[in-house]
């Protein structure tokens, strides 16, 4: 059971934001796709896409098929699909997420991404770093690195009528 706590940390979600924005921008040329990790990364890609003024679309990636995590969590079927509006094969992908804490998640959508076509190549970038990696998995770039307890977990939030980001803390 998990409960609403007082987060431990201030972080001002749109200023991360822009920092990540001007990341990728040094990251980005024109033959690289954008894919968010629903749903957090998800929210990131489409905003980014939209400031970059990009003509091509944004994918959509879930690690539902790939975690290995089932006997915890189940694998629920939700609206989380995977959607990549363009070819896999050969591309350079930059895989976006809003926290990156074990890497699992991460290990999950990169299968995911191999089961469309194999990328040219794949890089990470975050909004915030939690660091507590698992695997050794790490962001090219991510706008902001913290540390929480093991038991805090940190995750963005959108406003649906706004579009304005916020950060949501839970301890389990």
């Amino acid at each position: 059971m998990s409960s609403t706590s007082q987060p431990s940390l201030r972080l001002d979600a749109e200023q991360l934001y822009d920092v990540l924005l001007k990341g990728v921008r040094k990251l980005l040329d024109q033959d690289t796709a954008l894919v968010g990790v629903w749903s957090g990364g998800a929210w990131l890609a489409e905003r980014l896409s939209k400031d970059l003024g990009r003509s091509e679309p944004h994918g959509t990636i879930s690690s539902a098929l790939h975690r290995d995590d089932f006997s915890r969590r189940g694998m629920a079927v939700s609206r989380d699909a995977t959607q990549l509006p363009f070819e896999i094969e050969g591309r350079h992908i930059l895989l976006i997420d809003d926290v990156l804490y074990t890497g699992r998640t991460t290990r999950a959508v990169v299968n995911e991404l191999f089961d469309f076509g194999r990328p040219a190549s794949v890089t990470l970038v975050v909004l915030v770093d939690r660091g507590g990696r698992e695997l050794p998995i790490e962001p090219a770039f991510s706008a902001a690195r913290i540390t929480l307890p093991a038991e805090e977990r940190v995750s963005l939030g959108r406003d649906d009528a706004t579009g304005q980001f916020t950060f949501q803390f839970e301890r389990v």
